[in-house]
């Protein structure tokens, strides 16, 4: 592992900035887009394609475990917490590839719906 890499990093979950994001998610063949907001902040703008597993949420974390663990999995909300809490307990439950969206919805440039 690179030094880079190492300190991007953190807990298990890899951050990634809006570019990094659209082309990983563009590129990997494996990937799964959640959305980690509420449902109202989903229904106004979202990444087109995304689940929406919501972080607050009493289910939160029977959605989560329900996951295939083989998949790679991209996480975003709306600045970047709490996808990167959502990637946090992924890790714990032991997922191996999660990256999120560190600047959230708001840094992103790619397409919306």
């Amino acid at each position: 592992m690179s030094l880079l890499s190492f300190f991007q990093r953190d807990n298990g979950v890899k951050n990634l900035n809006s570019t990094e994001f659209e082309e990983a998610l563009k590129s990997d063949k494996n990937a799964v887009l959640i959305d980690c907001r509420t449902k109202a902040e989903h229904k106004e703008v979202r990444i087109p394609k995304s689940k929406l597993i919501d972080l607050m949420s009493p289910t939160f974390q029977d959605e989560i475990s329900a996951l295939d663990k083989s998949k790679n999995y991209y996480i975003y909300c709306r600045s970047g917490n709490r996808s990167y809490h959502a990637g946090k307990s992924m890790s714990k439950l032991g997922f191996e590839n999660v990256s999120h969206l560190s600047p959230g919805i708001i840094g992103w440039q790619g397409p919306t719906e």
